[in-house]
């Protein structure tokens, strides 16, 4: 049974995993463990933790739509490709046992972080881009998507990085593509965890309040301040959760 004070440390929660969503990703670094601390069982916190990321994601994409940092005519296939491979990995998920993978994706992020550090101008401005953008949807949409439903830490920062090298984005614009396809994965992850009955309602509302507001205080600072600001929290991020990731393994 929990008290009010459990569902206010879990809007807490909510709000700092919003705010560093919207920036960077990684947020579930920490709403996971605090929907696990809440006592909730691993599927039903996963389940919980993708419908309040759902909220705050959308409330992000809506900013940065307005800010007029995508286009959606451009992003359609990929978040089709993303919300498909996300319900295949949600499913696959149930199946089998992900945890492999925490083997190999520290070392994945380590690189992404060592690229950022040696290279400066990585994402400082908008570059000719090396792949068509229909290409890349489905290029990186399928398995990143896929992946996303399957096991997910540190799915943003793979997108941000392909945005960047492949498809000549800033980190600013990066970050608001980004966040068109971590929507149509969380909804598509979030559609199979229902099917399940693996939501806790109650607590997804009480994290959702703080979801929208840190949401929106990330995406306006990601606005307002542009690649220069996004560089260091995503590299900070990407550290940090391949930190976690090879003390879990």
């Amino acid at each position: 049974m929990l008290e009010w004070w459990h569902y206010a440390l879990l809007a807490l929660a909510g709000f700092a995993g919003g705010f560093i969503d919207a920036i960077a990703g990684g947020g579930g670094l920490i709403t996971v463990p605090a929907l696990l601390w809440a006592g909730l069982p691993p599927q039903l916190a996963l389940g919980t933790n993708k419908l309040q990321s759902s909220c705050g994601t959308a409330l992000a994409v809506w900013n940065y739509r307005r800010a007029g940092l995508m286009r959606l005519r451009v992003l359609w296939l990929g978040a089709l490709a993303t919300f498909l491979a996300s319900a295949a990995g949600t499913w696959a998920v149930t199946q089998s046992d992900p945890s492999f993978l925490r083997r190999v994706i520290p070392f994945l992020l380590f690189g992404i972080a060592g690229w950022l550090w040696v290279k400066p101008e990585f994402g400082a401005e908008t570059r000719a881009p090396r792949m068509r953008a229909g290409v890349f949807a489905i290029a990186a949409g399928v398995p990143l998507g896929f992946y996303d439903g399957f096991f997910g830490p540190g799915v943003g920062s793979f997108w941000m990085a392909g945005c960047v090298a492949l498809l000549g984005l800033d980190l600013r614009a990066a970050t608001g593509h980004t966040k068109v396809m971590n929507l149509a994965s969380n909804v598509a992850s979030l559609a199979i965890f229902a099917m399940h009955d693996s939501l806790r309602l109650d607590v997804g509302a009480a994290m959702i309040a703080g979801q929208l507001l840190g949401a929106r205080l990330g995406a306006g600072l990601v606005i307002a301040r542009g690649a220069r600001f996004v560089r260091p929290v995503f590299l900070t991020v990407v550290l940090v959760l391949a930190v976690r990731l090879l003390m879990q393994r």
